[in-house]
C-alpha cells in the first residue's frame, strides 16, 4: 500500500473513532463546557478533546507530518504532508441537540488538497475522496447531480461572522429571483458533502476556514463537480470564499458571488 492510501485508511478510521468519541459528548451535552469565541461562534470541551483525540493519532502514526486544526495551535512537519482537522464541524447544531455536525479531516500536500474524509456519527455515513481516486458514500460512488437546473433544485448558502453579515442578503435574493430553494444546515463541510452526493446542486460562502472546506471541495471535484481553483496552502493561513457546484450551476453560482461581493 502506498504511503497516500495508507493516510487515506487512516483517515476514515480516526474520523469513525472519533466521531464515536465526539457522539457520546453529544448524548451527554448537559455536562458540556461551552464557550462563546465570537457572534454565533461557539465552542465546547467536546471541540478540544476531539481534536486532541485526532492529533495524537496522527502524531503516533505520521510523527513528521503538519497538524493544523481549529481550536488548537498548527505544529509544522517536516514530510511535506499537512492533517487539517475540524473536530466538530456545526458546533451550534451540536450543543443545542441538532444532529447535523460531522468530524473532518483533509491531508495537503504541494499546495493540493490529496485526501478529505467527513463522519456524520449519527447517520454513520462516511464521505471519502481522494485526488484521482474518486469520491465515495459508505464505499458506494458519489456523482454530483447531473441535468438538474437551479429552478429545480437546492443550493446551500454559507453565513460567515468573519464577514459582512449583510452580504449574505443578495446572494439569497438572486437565488429566489432564480427559482431555487435555499439550505442552511450550520455544518458547511456537510453541505459540501451533500454537493458531492447530489442532494444538493451548490454551495456558496463568502469566506471559508480550511478546515471547514479542503474535505468537501475535494470530494465535489472527484465527483465530477466544479469548484474555484485555489491553493490549499493559501486556504490554510487565510481562508478564502468558496463557490461549488455541479456542471450545471456552477457558473451562475459564480456569476451570483461576484455581482454580490464586487465590492
Amino acid at each position: 500500500m502506498d504511503s497516500l492510501s495508507a493516510r487515506q485508511e487512516f483517515a476514515i478510521a480516526v474520523c469513525r473513532d472519533a466521531g464515536a468519541k465526539a457522539a457520546r459528548y453529544f448524548a451527554d451535552r448537559s455536562a458540556l463546557v461551552i464557550d462563546q469565541k465570537g457572534a454565533q461562534d461557539w465552542v465546547s470541551e467536546a471541540d478540544r478533546n476531539v481534536e486532541i483525540y485526532i492529533r495524537e493519532r496522527i502524531e503516533e502514526a505520521w510523527p513528521d507530518d503538519g497538524i493544523v486544526g481549529e481550536e488548537h495551535a498548527p505544529k509544522v512537519g517536516r514530510s511535506g504532508f499537512d492533517w487539517v482537522i475540524d473536530p466538530i464541524d456545526g458546533t451550534t447544531n451540536f450543543v443545542n441537540g441538532i444532529p447535523a455536525w460531522t468530524i473532518v479531516l483533509a491531508g495537503v500536500s504541494e499546495g493540493q488538497t490529496q485526501i478529505g474524509v467527513i463522519y456524520e456519527p449519527n447517520v454513520d455515513e462516511t464521505y471519502v475522496a481522494r485526488r484521482g481516486g474518486g469520491a465515495t458514500l459508505n464505499g458506494a460512488e458519489m456523482r454530483v447531480a447531473s441535468g438538474v437546473a437551479l429552478d429545480s433544485g437546492t443550493v446551500s448558502v454559507g453565513y460567515s461572522n468573519r464577514v459582512e453579515a449583510a452580504h449574505v442578503i443578495p446572494v439569497l435574493a438572486a437565488l429566489v429571483e432564480r427559482g431555487a430553494l435555499y439550505h442552511r444546515n450550520a455544518s458547511g463541510a456537510l453541505s459540501l458533502a451533500y454537493v458531492a452526493a447530489g442532494r444538493l446542486l451548490g454551495y456558496i460562502e463568502e469566506h471559508m476556514n480550511a478546515w471547514d472546506c479542503l474535505a468537501g471541495q475535494l470530494m465535489i471535484e472527484e465527483a465530477d463537480g466544479m469548484v474555484e481553483e485555489q491553493d490549499a496552502d493559501g486556504m490554510i493561513r487565510t481562508g478564502g470564499r468558496v463557490i461549488a457546484g455541479s456542471q450545471d450551476v456552477f457558473g451562475t453560482l459564480v456569476a451570483i458571488a461576484d455581482e454580490a461581493w464586487n465590492d
